[in-house]
């Protein structure tokens, strides 16, 4: 089975510390777009998210919080694999939470495991699938750098056309061009 794990614990600076997932692309929020992509992909879905997590609680998710403050996205992915691994899962696919039109196959078009997304020229290490069993040397893992991480367990890079669907929402004009981007889709 797979799990996935929807990432949400940044900072969001440039977009003035808001909670990107929860930003509107017009008819439902980036976090909605996300599930609608996900869930038909995943055995369970979980948020990795710090704060309250009342302010989560319409989207019927479990929300994982960070066992220790700013240790970065591999933080949230170790608490998705422990998640993963206690629901029997043997993969862990992850996503940003301001990355809102992935692909609606990405969790076949990755397999098998340890595996990411690269488009137009860059790789995209936290939209990934991740072997559960990474969990136990994610635990000793020193290095914050998720390509680390990713190139010391032999992370494959999976290329994908559509650079679109991997837009991520960091400054009001990605948030615009996913809005319009949206209301195409939908």
């Amino acid at each position: 089975m797979i799990a996935a794990l929807i990432l949400a614990g940044g900072g969001a600076r440039r977009m003035g510390g808001v909670d990107k997932p929860l930003l509107s692309l017009g008819d439902r929020t980036i976090l909605a777009e996300i599930l609608a992509r996900l869930r038909p992909q995943a055995g369970a879905v979980a948020l990795s998210a710090n704060g309250d997590q009342a302010r989560f609680g319409g989207y019927g998710l479990p929300v994982l919080p960070d066992p220790v403050a700013d240790q970065g996205p591999l933080a949230g992915v170790l608490q998705g694999l422990e998640w993963a691994a206690g629901g029997g899962a043997e993969m862990l696919l992850t996503i940003p939470g301001d990355t809102p039109f992935v692909p609606r196959d990405l969790a076949l078009r990755l397999c098998p495991a340890p595996a990411c997304a690269a488009s137009g020229g860059h790789l995209h290490p936290l939209v990934a699938l991740w072997p559960v069993a990474c969990r136990e040397r994610l635990r000793s893992w020193t290095d914050k750098r998720v390509r680390s991480f990713a190139e010391a367990i032999g992370m494959r890079a999976v290329v994908f056309e559509d650079d679109g669907a991997f837009l991520n929402v960091n400054t009001p004009a990605d948030l615009a061009a996913a809005v319009e981007a949206a209301r195409r889709m939908h």
